[in-house]
């Protein structure tokens, strides 16, 4: 059975898109037209288009154009939660995983996850297992969820790691709301200063300068400075726009690279405040994550080679490495990581006595809601001592270039007086 990408207009006449499957391309009309879709364009939605780059070879390899929006379309850590959520209430309900995938298919909105849903029901439907479906769109499901998918199908507890997952992708995506949240007002506060200094200087101030260049009176050397700068931003913004832009893309290069990636992690961990803010919301990642995956029965290494990849720091990346090498060896899981010194003392004692007590799963997870917890207070507190910053910061600018501005007008009412 074949899976069909199609539009058309509903009984209604308003536009509508979605998948099917039927064994022919007459069937998949038949099933729509059944369904009160007049179908306008169908094509068949093929397994072997990974790695193709472009719409372009999308298009050739097919024989038909693609939709731009559905090859641009992300799916976001929120999609998958929701998807994951529905598919373990239907597999709990005792509906066959093929019928609780073609359910699916009608409740996503996401086109992309709707056609990748769509060829994994299809695989599915064919003998393979759930778990190698899915690995085939690994830019949707990561290894971790792969894993966890297989380990459930092998004993025999789907239902039950598949509400885990849920868990564990509800709780990621309440930690990045969190820190999405701390950042939206800094960045915004920047955006607008920036542009509001960047016109000041260079549309105001030259017509200011005008009238006191004709005066061929002295000016203060803050005045002086400030034309200067004025001058050079409204001959060559362009030259420092792209500099900027060429700055921050050579950064941004450098800072994924081998060599930068562990100098600028480095940095970033040695940072008052910031520092300890990605070393906690890193913590609470991996307690959270290896929690769920120990849950499931996925062997101990297995899950440190797929936790590694959660931290997204290459400092803390190292020490698991070096950490999973000792455990290979025979080490407990607490000693390397306390060994490192990368690692909180509490998270490396709770662990401890979870490896002694038989319950490293739940003391894992009572770690993670604790770094939960502190994250939402260190971004918190950030908040709260950052944005009088920022705008003692921005009044400070603002106020120098308006002092600068002020003092030759005083200067001239002087001379007129």
């Amino acid at each position: 059975m074949a899976v069909y990408a199609y539009k058309g207009l509903d009984a209604s006449g308003n536009s509508t898109h979605g998948i099917i499957d039927a064994d022919t391309p007459k069937t998949a009309r038949q099933k729509l037209r059944r369904s009160g879709i007049f179908t306008t364009e169908l094509n068949e939605e093929r397994q072997n288009l990974r790695g193709v780059a472009s719409s372009a070879l999308i298009g050739e390899a097919l024989g038909k154009q693609f939709s731009l929006t559905q090859l641009l379309t992300r799916v976001s850590e929120s999609d998958k939660a929701i998807v994951t959520r529905q598919l373990s209430t239907l597999v709990g309900a005792g509906i066959p995983l093929v019928e609780a995938l073609t359910a699916l298919i009608d409740q996503v909105d996401n086109p992309k996850l709707q056609l990748a849903i769509g060829q994994i029901r299809q695989r599915v439907n064919e003998g393979v297992s759930l778990a190698d479906a899915m690995a085939q769109h690994g830019s949707i499901f990561s290894p971790l969820y792969v894993n966890m998918i297989r380990a459930g199908e092998a004993g025999g507890a789907l239902e039950i790691v598949l509400d885990r997952l849920a868990d564990y992708l509800e709780s990621q995506v309440r930690l990045q709301n969190k820190i999405s949240a701390a950042t939206v007002y800094p960045v915004v506060m920047t955006v607008m200063a920036t542009v509001f200094i960047a016109v000041l200087v260079t549309f105001v101030v030259p017509k200011l300068t005008e009238i006191f260049k004709s005066l061929n009176q002295p000016l203060p050397l803050a005045t002086v400075i400030l034309i200067k700068v004025s001058d050079f931003m409204a001959r060559f913004w362009w030259a420092v726009a792209g500099a900027a832009l060429l700055v921050t893309a050579l950064f941004q290069r450098w800072k994924a690279g081998e060599q930068g990636r562990p100098v600028w992690d480095a940095f970033t961990l040695k940072v008052p405040v910031v520092g300890h803010l990605v070393r906690i919301i890193a913590v609470a990642r991996f307690s959270k994550t290896l929690s769920t995956l120990l849950a499931s029965g996925i062997p101990l290494i297995r899950c440190l080679e797929i936790v590694r990849n959660i931290v997204d720091n290459a400092v803390l990346e190292k020490a698991l490495d070096e950490a999973r090498e000792s455990i290979t060896e025979g080490a407990s899981v607490a000693q390397p990581l306390a060994r490192s010194g990368q690692f909180p003392p509490l998270l490396t004692h709770m662990i401890a006595i979870g490896e002694r007590s038989g319950e490293l799963e739940g003391m894992l997870s009572k770690v993670a809601e604790a770094y939960d917890n502190e994250v939402e207070t260190t971004i918190a507190k950030m908040t709260s001592w950052l944005e009088p910053m920022m705008i003692l910061v921005m009044a400070g600018i603002v106020g120098v270039i308006i002092v600068s501005i002020l003092i030759p007008i005083f200067n001239i009412n002087q001379i007129i007086a």
